[in-house]
């Protein structure tokens, strides 16, 4: 999983490098700091938006305060991962890790749901009324959070016969199957259903674009935010999963200058994914006005059956 890998039993004559980690702990403290306090700040302030100001529960009401909850858990678990940086492994840690890892893909997830809902909601306006509906939502987002506490319950299980090591580290070199069905089912697969939703909707929006200035305007500020939305989860995501495989291919037979390298890579992509959470509530929550003024726009441009349902995208 996302950690920094010390070295094995095999490799007990590879020091760690004391600079690198200085530097890398400097750098955590330095970008964590601000990213805990102005998450937290964000995502609250979304969560009493979305939970006491709004009326009615739509499909993107479920899925968005589904994704604030998320990226507060997610912050909570930041603090803890500077003070453990060099205690060793306990139970508190052991929960703080599942949480770190936890809210980290249901993140994902909800935002790769976010993306499937509109394009449904737009691609297919009248099955999606059908198809859609808040309650529905509410148990995709209760399975999500099953499946993900399983999955990193029995990860953490499965690792038990591994010598104990430092919090939010691990000390085995060993191939890792989780670390490659991390870096598949937990980003590869969302990316290539976010990115296909994204283009989808994009050449449907694209295609409304015609007349009226207003309208246009509007249109292209909310093909604006698909593309920063799907910006940020690449820039966000693919340095992390991209050293995760390359910790999976490089784990038994990399040098130990190699496998610093990689460690250092890892850490780097680790403190940029972790911002993520902040971005969240800029990208899905302050600008989601422009796709309700597209929805307008979309609404009244012409009757035709197709169009029904594009009221619905955010």
């Amino acid at each position: 999983m996302h950690v920094l890998y010390s070295n094995g039993p095999e490799k007990m004559n590879c020091s760690n490098d004391t600079s690198a980690s200085r530097a890398i702990a400097l750098a955590q403290t330095f970008i964590y700091v601000p990213v805990f306090f102005i998450g937290v700040i964000l995502n609250v302030f979304a969560l009493r938006v979305f939970c006491c100001k709004l009326t009615k529960w739509t499909e993107t009401r479920v899925y968005m305060t589904n994704l604030a909850i998320t990226d507060c858990l997610f912050l909570i678990t930041l603090p803890f991962k500077l003070v453990y940086r060099t205690d060793h492994m306990n139970k508190l840690c052991i929960v703080l890790e599942a949480a770190y890892f936890i809210n980290r893909y249901m993140s994902i997830f909800l935002i790769t749901i976010i993306a499937l809902d509109r394009y449904i909601a737009i691609r297919y306006p009248l099955q999606a009324k059908n198809i859609r509906s808040p309650l529905k939502s509410a148990l995709v987002c209760g399975l999500f959070w099953i499946l993900m506490i399983s999955f990193v319950c029995i990860s953490k299980y499965m690792n038990n016969e591994e010598p104990p090591g430092v919090c939010f580290r691990t000390n085995s070199r060993k191939l890792s199957v989780y670390i490659f069905a991390t870096a598949i089912w937990g980003f590869l697969i969302p990316l290539i259903i976010l990115s296909f939703c994204s283009i989808q909707i994009i050449k449907k929006l694209t295609i409304k674009k015609n007349v009226d200035l207003h309208e246009e305007k509007l249109i292209q500020k909310a093909i604006n935010i698909i593309l920063a939305n799907m910006t940020t989860f690449i820039i966000c995501f693919l340095p992390l999963h991209v050293a995760y495989f390359i910790s999976f291919i490089d784990s038994k037979y990399a040098s130990c200058a190699k496998r610093k390298q990689n460690d250092l890579f890892l850490n780097v992509a680790a403190i940029l994914a972790n911002t993520n959470c902040c971005l969240d509530a800029f990208c899905y929550y302050f600008v989601s006005k422009e796709f309700q003024d597209a929805s307008v726009v979309l609404r009244t441009q012409n009757q035709e059956p197709e169009n029904q349902g594009t009221e619905i995208i955010y």
